[in-house]
């Protein structure tokens, strides 16, 4: 492991997030340098980081082995050479997004959900990222004081579920949160509201008083799906944010992408969910991999996924064990794998 970079002692609390998104690694060879692989250089590609680039908080390198090239962390987050390869079956718009868009920023496929885009900005770029193509700059819900998107809801009395995505939406200051929701606030039929985020996992200094204000503050149950693919990626720092959320009554739940190299066994997917509820994490989704290009090297084959699933449903309580889905354009909702033989089960 490498030491994650220090917080400046005299750094208010309530902006120590945003130093060490400032930190961030974005240069594929200072990574590399890190961790001691200056001799893997050769297997990163350029080509792929001017695409999307890499970035990376620093103590999310520290929980990294050093010289391990094969780290499932750092498989996660390196531009290689076999995103260039073009694979059949691999495109811009894996889940169907653009199809689904009900107005600026608000994408709605399921009943009685809305899903606001609500920023293209992540504090990690993850190489297998189903949006890692997507237009954030021309379809962002936050463009014009979320004028549009709020409308679109409040026009629609079915929705009744909000889910804040991205991007991921905790990349938002407070006050930019505030404003979203204090805009929702007026809409009477909305009841829940969801937040898709990976902050708390790869930059835990981002739940500070301000975001745990703003959470408290709100008028519906709130559901946080955080997004962890590995048991490495908790910390003593993420277990502490953890805690923070459980302790003002958020739900956390964690979705996970099963990827080639980095989970794809059951140790290492039973260590997650494990590794997950002994922090106050839930198992909700283990997605197959959405087939956006740049990603085929990660896929893993159903067959597998099954094998995989159900060697986790024999070690664990069902309550650890997470649904094993695809999203499939243009279907209702998430559809689980199941065998061959028993054929495709009931969206749900």
């Amino acid at each position: 492991m490498i030491p994650a970079a220090p917080t400046p002692l005299q750094q208010p609390l309530a902006h120590r997030w945003q130093t060490h998104w400032r930190q961030a690694v974005r240069d594929p060879r200072e990574l590399l340098t890190l961790l001691g692989l200056e001799a893997q250089a050769a297997q990163f590609s350029d080509a792929a980081a001017q695409q999307f680039p890499l970035r990376v908080p620093r103590s999310f390198i520290a929980r990294m082995r050093h010289g391990d090239p094969a780290d499932p962390l750092l498989r996660q987050v390196l531009p290689v050479l076999n995103e260039e390869r073009i694979v059949p079956g691999f495109g811009l718009d894996a889940v169907g997004d653009h199809a689904a868009r009900s107005g600026h920023g608000v994408i709605q496929k399921y009943n009685g959900r809305a899903l606001l885009i609500a920023t293209g900005s992540c504090a990690v770029n993850c190489r297998y990222c189903f949006r890692r193509h997507y237009p954030y700059a021309d379809d962002s819900a936050a463009s014009g004081g979320w004028r549009d998107a709020v409308g679109v809801i409040a026009g629609d009395a079915s929705v009744h579920e909000v889910i804040l995505s991205g991007g991921d939406p905790l990349a938002l200051v407070d006050h930019k949160l505030a404003e979203l929701t204090h805009a929702l606030r007026a809409i009477p039929h909305i009841r829940r509201l969801r937040i898709h985020t990976r902050l708390p996992i790869v930059l835990p200094e981002r739940v500070d008083t301000g975001l745990l204000d703003w959470l408290r503050g709100l008028p519906w149950p709130v559901a946080m799906v955080v997004h962890a693919n590995h048991a490495n990626e908790f910390d003593p720092a993420v277990d502490a944010a953890m805690a923070r959320l459980r302790g003002i009554g958020i739900t956390l739940l964690n979705q996970a992408v099963l990827l080639r190299g980095v989970n794809d066994a059951v140790d290492a997917l039973a260590g997650l969910c494990e590794r997950g509820y002994r922090a106050g994490v839930l198992p909700y989704y283990l997605h197959q991999l959405d087939r956006v290009a740049g990603a085929a090297h990660f896929e893993v084959a159903d067959d597998k996924a099954l094998a995989l699933h159900a060697a986790l449903a024999a070690r664990l309580p069902g309550y650890l064990v997470p649904k094993l889905v695809r999203e499939i354009a243009g279907q209702p909702g998430k559809t689980p794998l199941t065998s061959p033989q028993s054929g495709i089960l009931t969206a749900g």
